[in-house]
């Protein structure tokens, strides 16, 4: 009876009857781009759903790092949050394919490939409970460190920095005879800061943003892990929403994740020749050196999918993208 009163008197007044607030929680600080872009899709959001939809951003990581995260959305206190693939990866493994080390050479290529599987990783994580509105590439992880590295033997002995929660990259770096070292994205910083970790890998805009570059001495431009970034929003939140409301949401989301992923790549080429100006020096990696190390992560991508670490079956259809796409290249006669 009272819920039904709530509804009369909530038309009454003109008011929606079934408001419903999204909490949103990122690392992202307030002041940026990003977030500048976010609030004005939740204001528009808020006016075309008129009061019915409203989204609330929690930045720079005040909600705590990504598995607090995700504990406050199994109590509600959260509604979702923006992250990477290893946040979700225990849900959906298949996410962190595209960022297995060394698996694209360039934007290019990763582009060809995720035009034919992103809308199979979306339906996977709204499979796991999860609805999404689009991947926003964040560019390649570069190494950044405070030695230089050129070779895969630069990196022995040195405490390289892994993601929570992505196995499949520390698996690789213990391919490779690497030390991995375990941290959420909020707690880098200060590992570089007590020397808990010697190198990382992270696309340079990031490394602004997040303000890791101010702990590091050299990059080297190797494309090691492509990176992208989604909002992933509780299936069971947002279906709360009516479905005319559900539809404008995902326009306007979808179409700003759209806009990052292409204006990510230039920010992230600006991104990278500002760190040169700050006084970070840049070392090639050795292509002998690259194509060996390459080797030898496959080789371990194969071992882990035979282990159902991810589906084989999907990676094996991503790694056909990309041969097809040098082959491609080739047959063009492109560089």
């Amino acid at each position: 009876m009272k819920k039904l009163f709530l509804i009369l008197a909530a038309l009454a007044f003109g008011l929606p009857a079934y408001a419903v607030t999204l909490k949103i929680a990122t690392a992202t600080p307030d002041g940026t781009q990003w977030m500048d872009d976010m609030r004005a899709g939740a204001k528009e959001i808020k006016e075309r759903t008129e009061g019915r939809v409203e989204i609330k951003y929690y930045g720079g990581g005040v909600k705590g790092d990504d598995k607090k995260v995700l504990g406050q959305i199994r109590i509600r206190q959260l509604q979702g949050g923006a992250f990477t693939p290893s946040a979700l990866a225990s849900q959906y493994p298949d996410l962190n394919l595209y960022g297995m080390p060394l698996i694209f050479d360039s934007e290019e290529e990763a582009a060809y490939v995720r035009s034919r599987l992103d809308a199979r990783l979306q339906k996977g994580l709204e499979d796991a409970g999860f609805v999404n509105f689009g991947f926003a590439t964040s560019g390649f992880a570069i190494i950044m460190s405070n030695t230089p590295v050129r070779s895969l033997s630069d990196m022995k002995g040195k405490r390289v920095w892994v993601p929570e929660g992505d196995a499949i990259s520390y698996a690789s770096m213990q391919a490779l005879s690497l030390s991995p070292v375990t941290l959420p994205l909020t707690d880098v910083l200060t590992g570089l800061q007590t020397g808990l970790i010697d190198i990382v890998a992270i696309p340079p805009y990031v490394a602004l943003i997040l303000q890791w570059h101010t702990k590091v001495k050299y990059v080297t431009q190797v494309p090691l892990v492509y990176t992208f970034g989604f909002m992933a929003v509780d299936k069971k939140a947002f279906e709360k929403i009516s479905p005319e409301d559900q539809a404008i949401v995902h326009e306007v989301m979808g179409r700003i994740y759209a806009n990052f992923n292409e204006v990510n790549l230039v920010d992230n080429a600006a991104a990278f020749d500002a760190l040169l100006k700050s006084g970070i020096e840049s070392v090639e990696f050795d292509e002998e050196e690259y194509l060996k190390t390459r080797k030898v992560l496959l080789a371990s991508n194969g071992q882990l999918g035979e282990q159902g670490k991810f589906s084989k079956e999907l990676y094996d259809e991503m790694m056909r993208y990309v041969d097809e796409y040098r082959s491609q290249r080739g047959a063009t006669g492109s560089d």
